[in-house]
């Protein structure tokens, strides 16, 4: 780093704020994603005044700024593709408030989806998007991707919740959108604007959320299927019957085979297994809704259906799923997650295409995911030392995303572009779409200081 920009981060975050140690250099080097590049340094700021000064200097300086939560990111995001510096947002922490009357709560980018929920708690409310790492994941990094989870058939995602921003653009200027309301049509809605957008359009230092009274009571329960095309049409009907589950999970025969492998979970070798969970205030009312996605099952040739009559046997009947990424992680060398998405309709031909695209080129593809909301997660196991599979993966995972965009669906339903999917910007979106994105950027960040090199937004 240049030694007077060094100096002058020091002198605005303070000097145990400042790194560019090593250790801390190659740990921001890379996300969950197989991306990597260090940065020249690090900071950690405590406010959004602070977020603003540093802003304003690398904007005048042209030096690349990389917005990070926890790295949880799968697609590449947080890695400083250019160098520069990372702007580590851990240490802006705090609830700010939480307002059950008016069924809000204000928080820092830094805080980790799971405290809010502890916070939540004791007041029987709930943040409903529940995405997979929210063990770890911080709020700031769910806006930025637009995080969903298991609960986005019922529930949607992230940007379903924000009602308001605080935004640091990268002129350093500071900007809130939104309101405390839960309705506001006054002006352009730029709070839609900068979630899902990547940290590239501008710096979040606070977000305003929805929160939803929780659910007391769940019914579960399984089924599994011999015939992909009777699974995805058990899936559509269960989505329009008027039954909305809370959850509705898939796992594919591959998954079902690489579990079996490598657990004692014993579990039927089919080609789909579907897991669902209704929700309500009642027992009475979660049970009839699971009556009906049970008869829905059925009416579809479920060869088997299973019912959970406790919590321990819901957990048992939860397992399967639980396990399916962490296993799968550990069979090869390297992997890849993705996290296509299409119309329910399309599920079954998207699960069947993805089998096709992996004998194709030789190489294992397991898939699992959000039947309920179209998003499904095939992940590409392969051995990341041999140049050849290498290669051939990089034509599956090609494959797979003309296959989604085939299917009527998108790139990404909840990971984000970042860099993994840059490549493939234009299979989804058109050259006017992609000229008005690339416009987007250029207002708000014409000198391209923040996360540059992310989805495609240069070319």
């Amino acid at each position: 780093m240049d030694e007077k920009v060094k100096q002058d981060l020091i002198k605005i975050v303070g000097e145990e704020n400042y790194t560019e140690r090593l250790i801390d250099m190659v740990s921001y080097s890379y996300d969950a994603s197989e991306h990597f590049h260090r940065p020249s340094c690090g900071v950690w700021p405590g406010t959004a005044e602070q977020v603003s000064e540093i802003l304003k200097l690398a904007n005048s300086k042209r030096v690349p700024v990389i917005p990070r939560g926890a790295g949880t990111g799968l697609s590449g995001m947080a890695v400083p593709s250019n160098g520069g510096i990372v702007l580590d947002l851990n240490h802006m922490n705090k609830i700010l408030s939480i307002s059950i009357e008016d069924r809000l709560a204000v928080v820092q980018p830094g805080v980790v989806y799971a405290s809010l929920e502890s916070a939540l708690a004791p007041y029987g409310f709930f943040f409903p998007p529940d995405p997979a790492s929210g063990k770890v994941s911080t709020l700031g990094g769910n806006v930025a991707t637009n995080a969903g989870g298991v609960k986005g058939a019922k529930y949607g995602t992230t940007r379903d919740y924000v009602l308001g921003l605080q935004v640091v653009l990268p002129d350093g200027r500071i900007m809130r959108t939104g309101s405390k309301t839960m309705k506001s049509v006054s002006g352009y809605d730029l709070t839609r604007l900068f979630v899902g957008s990547e940290g590239t359009l501008g710096v979040v230092t606070e977000v305003t959320l929805k929160i939803n009274p929780k659910p007391t009571t769940t019914s579960t329960s399984l089924a599994t299927f011999d015939s992909l095309e009777d699974a995805g049409r058990a899936v559509s009907q269960i989505m329009y019957s008027g039954i909305l589950p809370s959850v509705l999970e898939i796992l594919g025969r591959e998954t079902l085979m690489a579990i079996n492998k490598n657990t004692d979970l014993n579990l039927p070798e089919v080609d789909a297994l579907l897991l669902a969970e209704t929700d309500g205030y009642t027992q009475e009312e979660t049970q009839y809704q699971m009556k009906k996605v049970i008869e829905v099952f059925r009416k579809n040739g479920a060869r088997e259906t299973k019912e959970a009559r406790t919590a321990e046997e819901a957990a048992e009947l939860w397992k399967a799923r639980k396990s399916a990424y962490a296993v799968l992680a550990r069979i090869k060398t390297h992997f890849a997650l993705e996290d296509v998405t299409v119309p329910m309709s399309k599920v079954a031909d998207l699960l069947k295409g993805v089998d096709a695209i992996g004998r194709k080129h030789g190489i294992q593809i397991a898939t699992f995911g959000h039947a309920g909301d179209g998003n499904l997660h095939p992940q590409i196991l392969y051995d990341g030392n041999n140049p050849d599979e290498v290669k051939r993966v990089q034509a599956a995972t090609a494959e797979l995303f003309e296959l989604a965009i085939d299917l009527g669906g998108t790139l990404t339903g909840e990971h984000g572009i970042g860099l993994s999917k840059a490549p493939y910007m234009t299979l989804e979106h058109d050259p006017v779409a992609m000229d008005v994105m690339r416009s987007l950027k250029r207002m708000f960040d014409p000198n391209n200081i923040l996360n540059p090199g992310k989805m495609a937004l240069e070319r």
